[in-house]
């Protein structure tokens, strides 16, 4: 049975402490009390994605540990399969380390742990199979570059798609960045894979544009101004809805978890910014990477 969206992903313990603002380097601050709860770029993506409709498989690892189980329970209670989530004794859970100022903004450090254990060779065994025609494949970068090509590969070659957060930024096979239908880039990460610099929507959209030379399709998120887009049949700007923001803190994943949920059910990339708008506006108006339960 091939699956209709596969999540390829990090899965980390989230401690996070809310600051006045960020520290300088070498200086210390004092801040609220610590927050732990689940996250990680993949098992944040695969939450969103369900919580936007779709049934989700994800591909991950986490430790043999209390932090891992209580990651694939998360998951499971959020709609996710995680029958393909590995578990290794011979790493931790991964772990990131959060400060969220009071405008909101945050900064993240990331223990990688167990994510930094996934084997290709075992990713696309478990992979393969699943992949088919009507296969939406996301990842983000939390996991081995060599993990995220062989899924891609896989995926591309049964005739799906691949959705890439390039995330955190780096440098990737021009061979990986072609097969990205869409590639989805906040503006410094934009400027990781050369795009040009822009100041507006305007500005953002030339960029995508100039970037699907080399990708199949483009979408650029710009925070509290929403995301454009860019494929072979055209492009637009999808603007965000005004909302009090509380923390930034996942809001990128709800906006790729939402649009890859919306790829995966046969929506245009169009409609499926704009769902990813949506969920990202709605992120922001909570605390934590992941959405409050009830």
């Amino acid at each position: 049975m091939t699956a209709s969206l596969i999540v390829l992903g990090s899965a980390n313990t989230d401690y996070t402490v809310v600051v006045d603002r960020h520290p300088q380097p070498g200086e210390t601050l004092l801040g609220g009390d610590v927050a732990v709860a689940t996250g990680g770029k993949g098992a944040n993506q695969a939450l969103a994605a369900a919580r936007a409709g779709a049934m989700p498989i994800f591909v991950g690892a986490v430790g043999d540990d209390a932090a891992g189980r209580a990651m694939l329970d998360a998951l499971g209670a959020g709609g996710v399969d995680v029958s393909s989530t590995a578990r290794l004794a011979d790493a931790p859970t991964g772990v990131a380390l959060i400060t969220v100022s009071s405008d909101g903004e945050n900064t993240i450090v990331v223990a990688p742990g167990a994510n930094g254990r996934l084997d290709p060779d075992a990713v696309l065994a478990t992979i393969a199979p699943l992949a088919g025609p009507e296969t939406v494949l996301l990842s983000q970068l939390e996991v081995p570059l060599d993990v995220v090509q062989a899924a891609a590969h896989a995926v591309a070659g049964a005739g799906g798609r691949v959705v890439l957060n390039l995330s955190p930024a780096r440098d990737i096979p021009a061979e990986l960045l072609a097969l990205c239908d869409p590639l989805v880039v906040n503006e410094s990460e934009a400027r990781a894979v050369g795009a040009a610099s822009f100041v507006d929507a305007a500005g953002a959209l030339d960029a995508a544009r100039a970037l699907g030379d080399r990708c199949r399709s483009v979408v650029i998120t710009l925070g509290g101004d929403g995301a454009v887009w860019s494929d072979g049949a055209g492009g637009g700007h999808v603007a965000a809805p005004r909302v009090d923001v509380v923390d930034t803190t996942g809001a990128g994943d709800a906006f790729v978890g939402a649009l890859s949920a919306e790829l995966a059910d046969g929506a245009s990339l169009a409609d499926a910014v704009t769902a990813g708008v949506r969920s990202g506006a709605a992120a922001v108006q909570w605390r934590g990477a992941q959405p409050p339960t009830g």
